[in-house]
Order: C-alpha cells, then structure tokens, then sequence
C-alpha cells in the first residue's frame, strides 16, 4: 500500500478538513471508502452549493466530480502531481438542498502521462443517479517555474 492510500484510509469517516484541496475543504465530504483509484464521498448539499431553483447547480455538481477524481488520482501514489485535460459531465437528476449525495470514483486507464478517470453521483441511497462524468488528467512537472 502507497502512503497517500494509508494516509485517506486514515480519513474514513471523516471529513475534509485535513485535505491537501482547498476545494474540498469547502465541498466538505465525508470519505466513506478509499481504495487505490476508487474512493467514495458523501457530501450533504448546502444552501450555498445550489441554483436560484434550490437545487445543486450544475457548476458546484462538475466541481465535485472534478475534485474527487482528482483525489482518486491521487490515492496511487503516484511520484507526480496531475490535473484536469477535460471534463465531461452527463446530468440526469437534481438533489435539494439538505439531501446527501455519494460520488463514486474509478480510474478507467491508469496510463503514465494520462490517467482516465469517472465519477457517478448517486442519492443516499444509491437508487437515482444524479450525474455522471469522465475526465483525462495529465501528469504535470511540478519544478517547471
């Protein structure tokens, strides 16, 4: 096991306030599985995280998405930092403010330069999908000035 993965199983039950992501400091999951590359969060929608209409706006839903797959990334312990080439996001239903919601993570090809990542939101209980997206990240040089 890589350390970064002892490190989120640590974090099990927790939330997210010892993440490196300022992101998901303010998105506040709490993890509920971490495996290399399949991580799973519940978030509990808050007023701020929502559309004029009161439910979860389309820009907060592809940031969770984002965040998360990134954090997947990151659970392989990998020697290099990557970020987002793009980010697909397929919207099938809306949750309110005050639901939970469980994003589910998964690497589709684990390459050295690019890593394929998805992510399916669910309901609490896991019966109506919320949205779905896929994203490539690309291995970045951190010493580049």
């Amino acid at each position: 096991m890589n350390n970064t993965l002892a490190l989120l199983q640590s974090w099990i039950g927790k939330d997210s306030s010892e993440s490196p992501s300022p992101l998901m400091h303010w998105l506040n999951p709490i993890l509920l599985k971490a495996e290399a590359g399949e991580l799973e969060f519940s978030y509990v929608i808050r007023h701020e995280m929502t559309n004029p209409l009161g439910i979860l706006h389309g820009g907060t839903t592809a940031a969770i998405i984002d965040d998360a797959v990134g954090a997947a990334v990151w659970s392989l312990g990998k020697p290099h930092m990557y970020t987002t080439v793009n980010l697909v996001v397929d919207y099938f239903a809306s949750a309110k403010t005050g639901e939970t919601i469980i994003a589910k993570t998964s690497i589709t090809k684990n390459g050295n330069q690019i890593v394929n990542t998805a992510c399916e939101l669910w309901n609490a209980d896991r019966t109506r999908m919320i949205a779905k997206g896929h994203s490539n990240l690309i291995k970045i040089d951190t010493n580049r000035k």
